[in-house]
């Protein structure tokens, strides 16, 4: 097997395991979108939050500690214990039901029937919210996070080196891990979409509101458990980028990633972001290989975003979006 198509194959590879993760981002861009309309433009700041959250919790961190040492003059900063990273997941996604319930209790309520941008500059506004309050409780300092998901070479996965033909291949077994969760993580999402009553209710929801409300489906409910599941979509992908490069607010934007998947999958379809998180994935990393060297590198900062374009061009639903149709 020549050096270069082993080369490929691991590329393809990577390539698949980035886009899993872009999927996972992007399933919380489409969750909220399908059952209230809204283009959470929060979800990445929302994923900052949650990984934020998260170590605090694990480092038994004071929150606000610098506002209050600033205000009553003292020196607190920690608790003095540190709480296992199971049991920090689980307070971390009490957290997240929280910001849930507010959310919807304080903003989006009060803007039901508004226009669509009034909706997405108002989750522009929460996204910059949620920014300051989690410096305001955490502090600014790159933060590093683990919960015990194994890195680098691994002798149990026969040093993440994959023997094909007598050829091999390194893989980070972070990424392994990573992608086995969110893979397993869309699974579940998917089936719960499709097969629960809830789900049911969501899609309902997302189809026509009143019709929703004209058969007993409460609104209030369905939207505080969609910005939960998107709260917990965001707290997985905050683990897994968090653990791989630090929790530092440049996590925040791994949501613009999200978007190039969200416009070659269709804001509506979660298989579209399965579909366009892979396609985005494999593609940007088959382009720097290929194309890369020629254009002295640095491609995959934009080969989404040009790929997303000539799909807004010529489908602007795209893959599996809904074609709308306006009468005039």
């Amino acid at each position: 097997m020549p050096d270069q198509l082993i080369f490929a194959t691991e590329v393809i590879l990577n390539g698949l395991m980035a886009g899993v993760l872009y999927a996972l981002v992007a399933l919380g861009f489409v969750l909220i979108y399908k059952a209230s309309g809204i283009f959470n433009y929060a979800q990445g700041v929302m994923a900052l939050f949650a990984a934020m959250t998260l170590v605090g919790i694990m480092n038994g961190q004071v929150p606000f500690a610098h506002l209050i040492n600033a205000v009553f003059g003292g020196h607190i900063t920690h608790f003095g214990w540190h709480i296992p990273a199971l049991l920090a997941i689980l307070l971390t996604m009490g957290v997240m039901v929280l910001l849930a319930w507010c959310v919807q209790r304080f903003v989006m309520r009060h803007l039901v029937g508004q226009e669509p941008i009034i909706l997405f500059m108002a989750t522009i506004g929460l996204a910059y919210f949620l920014e300051g309050v989690a410096d305001l409780m955490w502090g600014s300092e790159i933060k590093t996070l683990d919960v015990g998901l194994p890195q680098g070479i691994n002798l149990w996965i026969d040093e993440a080196t994959f023997n094909i033909f007598g050829y091999g291949f390194f893989i980070d077994n972070l990424d392994i891990v990573a992608t086995v969760i969110a893979a397993l993580l869309v699974a579940a999402l998917v089936a719960f979409s499709q097969y629960t009553k809830q789900g049911r209710a969501m899609r309902a929801v997302a189809d026509d509101h009143q019709a929703a409300l004209s058969v007993g489906i409460s609104l209030n409910f369905i939207w505080i458990m969609v910005w939960s599941v998107a709260g917990f979509v965001a707290l997985v992908a905050g683990i897994m980028w968090g653990t791989k490069s630090g929790v530092q607010f440049s996590l925040s934007l791994i949501a613009l990633k999200a978007l190039p998947v969200l416009m070659l999958g269709g804001f509506t379809s979660i298989p579209g972001a399965i579909v366009g998180g892979l396609i985005i994935g494999v593609g940007e990393k088959l382009f720097e290989f290929a194309i890369g060297p020629l254009v002295g590198g640095a491609t995959e900062n934009w080969f989404a975003y040009v790929l997303a374009l000539i799909f807004l061009v010529f489908r602007p639903q795209g893959l599996f979006g809904e074609k709308i149709i306006e009468r005039v």
